[in-house]
């Protein structure tokens, strides 16, 4: 009888590069915490290649000093037992200290103008640290491909442009958002929800349906379709509401034509979720 088995856990550096030499690699970045949406990025790595990795390390770059780096949830076990049988090579789970032996880094990955923008304004530095932390990542597995979930658009737009911009050889991968049956997208910080917030949480894709189907009479319709399904949600605090051009990520203006995409965020109880969906503007 054959037994499944879990994969093997990393956590140095010179540990992976050395089992990783001459492997095509796919590799999944992860904070941990996983469910269901992660494992579809990991399903989609072990189509593309022979040896896939995950990493699992809660970013503390990518944190500000009044967010939930402490309390973010951690369960190595609990996430190796979810990769069991999946056909992940390893693990790759490194300290702090093993990502920055000096501390915070001196040279950082600038996100741009972009990443000021909407996550960038209210997390300020935020994508600084996220695209600090996936060079680092591309530059010690050096996969021919790594998967990033549609669900955090403007960090996969971020990813790709710095990949293009500084000519990076990994094809990075997106991956439709996977959803609970009643629409609401799947993260990590879904767990923070109480009974109430979670049922109300929902809203939030239900919004960007209405702004996808009201898109057709042009960019006020379709964000005050968006603002009607949030009417009267009392605990949903809503931070922005925005439609992005998607090649340039920055807000359309009033008389634009053509596909377009509608990014929400807002705070539900103590968990902050975003959101958002493909729409195109008539």
């Amino acid at each position: 009888m054959s037994t499944v088995t879990q994969p093997a856990v990393v956590t140095t550096i010179a540990d992976l590069r050395a089992r990783l030499e001459g492997r095509t690699v796919a590799l999944t970045p992860t904070m941990g915490a996983l469910h269901a949406g992660h494992l579809a990025l990991v399903d989609e790595a072990v189509r593309r290649a022979e040896t896939v990795v995950v990493s699992i390390f809660v970013n503390p770059l990518q944190f500000g000093p009044e967010e939930d780096l402490d309390r973010y949830p951690r369960d190595l076990a609990g996430d190796l037992a979810a990769l069991e049988g999946r056909g992940v090579d390893c693990v790759f789970a490194p300290s702090a200290a093993e990502m920055y032996p000096d501390g915070r880094p001196q040279v950082t990955v600038r996100a741009g103008s972009v990443g000021e923008t909407l996550e960038g304004r209210s997390r300020p530095g935020h994508f600084d640290g996220m695209l600090t932390v996936v060079a680092k990542l591309l530059g010690i597995a050096r996969p021919a491909f790594a998967m990033f979930g549609q669900k955090d658009a403007q960090q996969l737009h971020l990813v790709q442009r710095m990949v293009a911009d500084l000519d990076v050889a990994t094809t990075i991968v997106p991956v439709e958002t996977v959803r609970e049956a009643d629409g609401l997208a799947l993260s990590s910080r879904n767990r923070y929800l109480s009974p109430e917030e979670r049922a109300a949480a929902p809203a939030l894709h239900r919004a960007l349906e209405a702004a996808a189907s009201a898109g057709d009479r042009g960019i006020d319709a379709a964000l005050a379709a968006a603002q009607s399904v949030l009417m009267g949600e009392e605990l949903i605090e809503v931070d922005y509401l925005k439609v992005v051009e998607p090649r340039t990520f920055l807000p359309v203006p009033d008389d634009y034509r053509g596909p377009a995409r509608a990014l929400i965020a807002a705070q539900v109880g103590p968990a902050r979720l975003i959101d958002n969906d493909a729409l195109y503007l008539n």
